[in-house]
């Protein structure tokens, strides 16, 4: 039985604000190196709703899982250079308050910067349900607002 498996990829930047808070890394819908087969990532969302500016909407970085069972779960993040000590992602069930289970958070990594280049990579895995999305979010303790310049975040369900 083939593996359900949804890869989004961000190749343009996204400004974070300097505000202390989480914010949903949003994504593109089809097309470039995105892969959604199993229709977890779509401009129509399960529940309706309809993205229409997927650079605006936080339900672009949405993943809903489309069976029950074991989510295996990827990422990488890229960041302008900055003056921040502190680089923040994580991953979180239901970001945005869409069902009657409470927000969760998981897989939270508070990061120094690195020397060179602000890249990293991040492995999760748990237990996903198709009535609640999926998210990746991050933050950034900087004065100013920096820019999240790459993003990928994947999602494969062992059934």
């Amino acid at each position: 039985m083939p593996i359900p498996v949804c890869s989004l990829i961000r190749n343009e930047n996204q400004r974070i604000p300097a505000d202390g808070e989480y914010h949903v890394v949003r994504f593109p819908f089809g097309g470039g190196e995105s892969y959604d087969g199993e229709g977890m990532h779509q401009v129509r969302q399960p529940d309706g709703y309809e993205v229409t500016n997927w650079r605006r909407d936080d339900r672009s970085g949405l993943i809903w899982p489309s069976t029950d069972g074991w989510g295996v779960l990827t990422a990488m993040i890229q960041w302008e250079p900055g003056n921040y000590s502190e680089l923040r992602d994580q991953v979180v069930r239901d970001p945005l308050g869409l069902t009657d289970r409470p927000v969760d958070t998981t897989a939270t990594d508070h990061r120094r910067p690195s020397p060179g280049m602000q890249c990293f990579t991040k492995h999760h895995e748990l237990f996903v349900h198709p009535d609640v999305p999926l998210a990746l979010r991050v933050a950034h303790n900087d004065a100013s607002g920096r820019d999240l310049v790459h993003a990928q975040f994947k999602l494969a369900i062992h059934t």
